[in-house]
């Protein structure tokens, strides 16, 4: 019998607490269920046949699911794709874990698991059971930089030291092959018996020191039975060095013409895989720079009202509701309003915009940005991770750290490999052995120790993730962030982007694109108009109104005016009287409308919302309303067209005015008036016609389509219900970053072919030659040397072929 307790969600009332219970209590194989819902758990005992996997699927089908917690390990001593595997199946074998995914670039483990059931201390001695040390992240913000370099420094002293033990076997040995007299002039001054002693004391060094990691790894993951590249080196260079030391100390058990050395390739195997493994941990290290930039964006203290006096605070104590003074130049601490006082803020970092963004009273302020020069004080309203600073590099965090479809492949791949390598090298020595010729057992040793060494499972494993976490970091830079791991696939395949018209392609706010004066002075009339309109709060009433300011206009006072619902306004200035409305408006009060019908007709065509005017009986003045489009909309349509994109807009909106901005687009599709449960049904049909979709949306009306579309783009300056259903999140308010997002998915997806190409056909091509394929034909024989000089290079190659991703430019 075993009991568990789950905590669970959802739970409001007593009837809650029942439900629960019935759920539980009436799966086979359960025998008690107590809920509380004080606590909202429950306690549940059931017999073998229950898992606990089990009793999650039920209290979701019941409508209360269990509450599933999120921890970051960073996990040291990862060095391939079968570590990754290693640590994932571990994680996944533990109860109440839910899922499990590893990042070998990042040296991360993110584990998903059931509030209750299981703890940090357990999944930490999980990890250290498969062999490697982890400690939780408790801050999700705080990169391991610190961590990293520590483990560059010390590879760096480990290479250092090895180097400096190889070299001299390294130059005597090699150099005598290149230069005869060299060795002929060592033989003659140096014993055989002696150098063979040197060699064997400073090869013992290089494996005992800077090399003891190969086998204090590799030996107790070979013992498990889940050999990873650590097991390889340690056999492969211990192979090397055991049958060099059984020549040098008893020469009499080994065949006379197979009593030749080969410390030199056991030393020079250890020190090529440190000199490979410091390159990679340096190249490892700029994959995070995105991060590390994002983070260095925030401020370390700020100025606050406590007591009456302004103090200097770390940016940790500053709570909600805090008043903070705000010098020029400073940056901004946490996201808040501002209070007092006027400046510009830089929000490049925000919306990619290089003008910096006026402030003033009741205004945004946004962590991470810059003052400009004047003094504000502002009241915080978010701090800590909730500001919007500390979300952009959590979700980029997540993005980096996610596991796109394209990984379940190479993990089937990498579960196998190693094994396999070890078979193949355990054959290879057998076939020398048996039909290679003379010595038969150094060359048997040394094709063997060459497919050990050669086999790389490293550049698989981060042939992935490198890529990802470079992308997804330079997508954050250029303004897209990617929410969800697996959109960076998906974005690449998408055959149709829909956007959304109002806010999106447009401004989102109406402004007055057409005056037509058919009697009178145009500024005299524009300003009655604006007059009439200036107490309404009616989004057409302040189109009108920026119109008279941006023009100048000095308005004149209003006597009377009174609002006819439905049709407009009905006002008098002195003597004059004014109607303002639509035609409903003029038909009623008996205008003649004659004049109205030419301009009516042209603004209708271009999609215009006509605002009509009559002064003292007579038709005076129409004016044209519309949602103008967005400066960089037709740059971006143009470019996803060069890419191959077909476009739709979906909009709410008349059917004439939505025509009307595709024909100024040249949007491919058009879908008008429709509700946004009708959104979700135009992305549905949308599929079913071209295939993957995109949908482009700011707005809560548009959060069914952009959950419904293959890859839902929100763009960032809209609500957040819009972002929470998206999964990637245009920073600023630009169309054109739609075009960055769908360019740095497809090359990072190249850069990730690139390199699952690479590390695939390094091994496919040179494990061969290493086993010796060649020999009989050309007479060659790979140098374990050279294997291990080959494999540390490859993954050298993997991860400095992604951090060509950083050179990514916006692409409109």
């Amino acid at each position: 019998m075993h009991s568990t307790r789950l905590s669970v969600e959802g739970m409001t009332c007593a009837s809650c607490v029942g439900r629960v219970e019935r759920a539980l209590t009436g799966t086979e194989g359960v025998t008690r269920a107590n809920v509380n819902l004080a606590t909202e758990t429950a306690e549940v005992s059931f017999d073998d046949a229950v898992k606990v996997s089990d009793l999650v699927t039920v209290l979701d089908k019941a409508g209360y699911p269990a509450r599933v917690q999120e921890l970051v390990f960073d996990v040291h001593g990862m060095t391939c794709a079968s570590c990754v595997g290693r640590v994932e199946r571990a994680l996944a074998q533990e109860e109440g874990v839910t899922e499990a995914s590893v990042n070998l670039a990042a040296e991360t483990a993110t584990v998903s698991y059931l509030s209750g059931v299981q703890d940090v201390e357990s999944l930490t001695k999980a990890i250290a059971k498969a062999g490697y040390e982890a400690k939780p992240r408790i801050d999700r913000d705080a990169a391991p930089e610190n961590r990293k370099a520590d483990e560059a420094r010390a590879l760096k002293s480990k290479l250092i030291l090895a180097a400096a033990l190889t070299l001299p076997i390294f130059i005597i040995e090699m150099g005598g092959h290149l230069i005869p007299a060299l060795h002929h002039w060592w033989m003659m001054t140096v014993p055989e018996w002696l150098w063979r002693m040197v060699q064997f004391a400073l090869t013992a060094v290089v494996l005992a020191v800077p090399g003891r990691v190969f086998f204090a790894k590799g030996i107790p993951s070979l013992l498990k039975g889940g050999p990873d590249m650590n097991a390889l080196v340690a056999l492969g260079a211990g192979a090397a060095f055991v049958y060099s030391t059984v020549v040098t100390f008893w020469p009499q058990i080994v065949p006379m013409g197979a009593q030749n050395v080969y410390f030199e390739a056991a030393a020079v195997i250890v020190t090529l895989i440190l000199l490979g493994r410091f390159l990679e941990a340096r190249a490892k290290g700029q994959t995070g720079e995105a991060i590390r930039k994002l983070a260095g964006m925030r401020a370390k203290t700020a100025r606050v009202e406590r007591d009456g006096e302004v103090i200097e605070l770390p940016i940790e104590e500053v709570v909600v509701g805090d008043v903070l003074h705000l010098r020029p130049g400073e940056k901004i601490a946490v996201d808040g309003k501002v209070l007092t006082g006027e400046s510009h803020v830089d929000e490049a970092m925000i919306s990619g915009e290089p003008i910096p963004v006026a402030k003033t009273e009741g205004s945004p302020v946004i962590a991470g940005t810059v003052n400009g020069e004047g003094a504000m004080t502002y009241v915080a309203e978010k701090v800590g991770a909730d500001t919007m600073l500390a979300q952009i590099i959590r979700m980029v965090e997540e993005a980096q750290g996610a596991k796109l479809p394209i990984q379940s492949m190479v993990d089937k791949v990498t579960m196998y490999f190693v094994p396999a390598v070890m078979a193949l090298a355990a054959v290879t020595v057998v076939i020398w052995f048996a039909v290679g010729p003379e010595p038969a057992l150094a060359h048997a040793l040394v094709a063997g120790v060459a497919v050990l060494i050669i086999a790389c499972p490293c550049a698989m494993g981060l042939a992935t993730p490198t890529s990802i976490m470079v992308g997804t970091g330079r997508a954050a830079e250029l303004g897209v962030l990617f929410r969800k791991g697996d959109a960076l696939q998906g974005l690449q395949e998408v055959k149709v982007i829909a956007f959304d018209k109002t806010g999106t392609l447009t401004e989102g706010r109406p402004d007055v694109t057409d005056l037509v004066t058919l009697v009178g002075d145009e500024a005299a009339l524009l300003a009655e108009v604006a007059a009439v309109e200036a107490k309404s709060e009616h989004p057409i009433a302040r189109a009108i109104e920026r119109a008279s300011e941006a023009r100048g206009l000095n308005l004149p006072e209003v006597d009377k005016a009174r609002a006819i619902a439905g049709h407009g306004i009905k006002a008098e200035i002195g003597d004059v009287s004014l109607l303002v409305g639509n035609m409903r408006l003029m038909t009623r009060e008996k205008i003649d409308v004659t004049a109205f019908d030419a301009p009516l007709a042209e603004l209708a065509d271009q999609g215009r919302t006509p605002v009509l005017v009559a002064r003292n009986g007579v038709a005076a003045m129409v004016l044209g309303i519309s949602d103008p489009i967005r400066p960089a909309s037709r740059k971006a349509i143009e470019a996803l067209h060069a890419r191959g994109i077909k476009v739709a807009m979906v909009s709410g909106d008349t059917r004439r005015a939505a025509e009307a901005v595709a024909r100024d687009l040249g949007i491919d599709h058009v879908e008008a008036e429709v509700l946004p449960k009708g959104k979700a049904k135009t992305v549905d049909a949308l599929k079913e016609s071209h295939g993957a979709v995109g949908f482009v949306g700011d707005g809560i009306n548009d959060a069914p389509a952009l959950a419904s579309a293959d890859v839902g783009i929100a763009v960032g300056t809209g609500t957040d219900v819009a972002i929470e259903a998206a999964d990637v999140v245009l920073m600023g308010g630009d169309p054109s970053a739609v075009v960055t997002a769908v360019d740095v998915s497809r090359k990072t997806m190249g850069n990730i072919r690139q390199n699952l190409f690479w590390a695939f056909a390094y091994n496919a091509a040179l494990i061969p030659v290493a086993a010796g394929v060649l020999y009989p034909s050309f007479g060659l024989q790979l140098s374990p040397m050279l294997g291990a000089g080959a494999m540390a290079m490859s993954s050298v190659f993997v991860v400095s072929n992604a951090l060509r991703l950083r050179r990514m430019r916006a692409a409109v």
